[in-house]
């Protein structure tokens, strides 16, 4: 029974670590494929079309057709539109402009103003080490753009992509507060399923003029192939191993390895020559990591 549970147990941490690679290299090379004539809005389209095709495809072959309420398909539409839509065209066309580095470290905030707009919105209270962690992880990302605002280069960081991309965190973590009860109420693979339905309604009608605009014949193969990851891979694949992780092991496990996908992304861009790492996002990462980690524990401090 031990080694069952043993063998459980690392299946689930191979799996949150594939996620996280994948999410990690998914970053330099969607910017690699930007690079070469892919806009931020053919990214997004190719993510939420394929995306919707591979969950509904995954959901008819495992017959995960759990059933939802017309009331709650509609609410699918605004939760598709902050936690996707919103979220993706930020992330990505922010990523268009500025670093891979920068972008995946300021993915690691999202966890900092889910906290914020729980407080607001949900009126939770706060703990100390969490508002010591909520301050570290905004001045961590605050010196991150100052260092972008005097770059010369989107190699060393660019301030608009990085606003871009916290936007995307603010924007998945408004999804997450509004719409907590919705996504209780079902399985990930239907609330994916129907997000990613609703994202394609969303986008296509004012997207996909540019997509056939685009002169497919001048885009190089490598740029196809990296293109394919982001989508199969970083929107489908990961999510997947996400879920089978979630099943296993605590939450408190999962969420420690969302530091692995900065650390790939930099790792890995920085070998490529797509990004700098230097003091200014080293002091960012440290503040961070730092703020995030106060933000996820919780039996620190006393409640005000």
């Amino acid at each position: 029974m031990s080694n069952k549970f043993n063998n459980v147990n690392m299946i689930g941490h191979l799996c949150i670590a594939g996620a996280c690679i994948i999410w990690g290299l998914m970053a330099p090379l969607g910017k690699d494929a930007m690079n070469q004539g892919i806009s931020g809005i053919d990214m997004v389209t190719f993510r939420v079309v394929g995306g919707m095709i591979c969950f509904w495809l995954y959901g008819w072959i495992t017959r995960e057709n759990e059933k939802v309420a017309w009331r709650d398909k509609l609410l699918f539409a605004g939760a598709g539109l902050l936690g996707i839509v919103t979220n993706q065209c930020c992330f990505t066309i922010g990523l268009s402009l500025t670093s891979p580095a920068n972008a995946s470290i300021m993915t690691t905030t999202m966890p900092v103003f889910t906290l914020l707009l729980t407080t607001l919105v949900l009126r939770e209270r706060l703990t100390w080490h969490k508002i010591l962690g909520v301050a570290l992880g905004i001045s961590g990302a605050l010196i991150l753009i100052a260092g972008s605002s005097q770059a010369t280069e989107s190699r060393a960081g660019n301030y608009v992509g990085d606003l871009m991309v916290i936007g995307a965190q603010c924007s998945f973590a408004l999804y997450l507060t509004l719409f907590k009860k919705l996504i209780a109420r079902y399985r990930v693979i239907t609330c994916m399923k129907w997000m990613m339905l609703w994202a394609v309604v969303l986008i296509c009608p004012w997207s996909w003029h540019e997509v056939v605009q685009l002169n497919w014949a001048q885009i190089s193969a490598s740029a196809w192939y990296e293109s394919a990851f982001v989508v199969f891979f970083g929107t489908f694949v990961a999510y997947i191993l996400m879920m089978n992780a979630q099943k296993t092991l605590r939450p408190t496990v999962v969420a420690m390895y969302n530091y692995v996908q900065p650390i790939v992304a930099c790792l890995v861009s920085v070998a490529a020559g797509l990004a700098t790492f230097g003091m200014p996002q080293a002091a960012a990462v440290l503040m961070i990591f730092t703020g995030v980690y106060l933000v996820t524990q919780r039996r620190i401090g006393a409640k005000i």
